[in-house]
């Protein structure tokens, strides 16, 4: 970052702690990148599992006006943003993989991008971890968050992505992660931009409104011995381990257009959430997306013909969508996609009980490996 110092408040008496090792890429955060969503909506509740504390963007593309050479998401095609005002701010938020362990190390990161039409720059932005979720200001106190600030300049790096990043030791319990600016006054942590440096002017109220993309929760590996330094100046940490746990695959030769057939789904007879006794065969099917993160994967719902078929379309779709949802919270990172199928693909015979148990089935069909 070019001419600003960067100061990193991670957690415990605002220590760093360094040397550490990454216990795997496992990340935390559900749909950390955003690029698995319901549908095409400007909500970011639909990118699941996110929620909003007012009104928070999502964006499945790059935004038409923006002519940066960083336009768009940070990688992939989705990100969210974020806009934050006098008297106004907003913040993005979702539930972790699991609570975090007590006095364990965590290291963070997400990219943030000040957006083009912005007037003002933040001098703070960060993430807040907490129990229950994020309720007022008051609740969001310094031990439980990573700022990033830049009291003099604000977060700006001209328009390019830049990544913020620290450790958190956790307190223990924490089961969520909220994004966004938690001083006490936003309109004090509000910076007019220069408009003259930057070749532009801006009339109106000040905004500041970041994109973000990419966010990251991953457990550390502390060595028996931590070296404690004072925060100063820029610290990025990056860690390249790739050690993964040994688990059973479900098929070592899977390959585009193959599908993996989950027989043990349980639905109640024309619902779509699932029952519990799904878990054991899902948790499978989830230990080995994570080991194939690139993978590209879609959720395929089939019915059997009782009922009509408009009904039977909307079923399959909807107990896909399940499926599809319940990734994403055990910590599923691969681009997915969901589809109804209906009864339109039968695989045994319809006349049969034993044909149409068959044809009640979801897929996950690899579309890209």
């Amino acid at each position: 970052m070019r001419g600003n110092r960067w100061m990193f408040f991670c957690v415990f008496l605002n220590q760093l702690m360094i040397g550490q090792e990454l216990l795997s890429n496992r990340n935390l955060v559900p749909n950390g990148s955003f690029e698995n969503y319901k549908k095409r909506t400007s909500s970011i509740k639909s990118a699941v599992p996110w929620t909003q504390i007012a009104s928070v963007d999502f964006y499945q593309q790059a935004l038409n006006g923006d002519t940066t050479r960083w336009r768009g998401a940070y990688d992939g095609e989705c990100y969210t943003g974020l806009r934050f005002q006098k008297h106004y701010k907003e913040f993005a938020q979702v539930k972790l993989v699991e609570p975090l362990k007590y006095k364990h190390l965590y290291y963070f990161e997400m990219q943030v991008r000040l957006a083009y039409w912005s007037n003002a720059v933040l001098k703070s932005f960060g993430v807040f971890f907490s129990k229950m979720g994020y309720k007022n200001q008051k609740e969001a106190d310094a031990a439980f968050r990573i700022d990033t600030v830049n009291v003099k300049g604000g977060l700006h790096n001209n328009y390019a992505w830049f990544k913020l990043s620290g450790y958190y030791k956790a307190y223990g319990g924490e089961k969520y992660l909220t994004i966004g600016n938690f001083s006490e006054e936003i309109r004090k942590d509000l910076i007019r931009l220069n408009f003259l440096r930057y070749g532009f002017r801006i009339f109106g109220f000040l905004e500041a409104y970041y994109f973000v993309d990419d966010v990251k929760l991953i457990p550390v590996k502390e060595p028996e011995e931590i070296m404690e330094i004072e925060i100063v100046g820029t610290v990025y940490v990056e860690k390249n381990n790739h050690q993964q746990d040994s688990i059973q695959s479900v098929k070592e030769d899977l390959k585009k257009g193959d599908k993996i057939v989950l027989k043990n789904i349980y639905f109640d007879e024309g619902k779509a959430y699932l029952l519990t006794d799904s878990y054991q065969e899902l948790n499978k099917v989830v230990k080995y997306l994570m080991q194939h993160p690139e993978w590209v994967v879609q959720i395929n719902g089939h019915s059997d013909n009782t009922g009509s078929r408009r009904r039977n379309m909307k079923l399959s779709e909807e107990r896909a969508k399940a499926v599809f949802i319940y990734f994403i919270e055990k910590g599923v990172q691969n681009k997915m996609y969901f589809k109804g199928f209906g009864d339109t693909m039968p695989v045994g015979d319809n006349n049969t009980m034993e044909g149409r148990i068959k044809n009640r089935r979801v897929e996950i069909e690899i579309l890209k490996n």
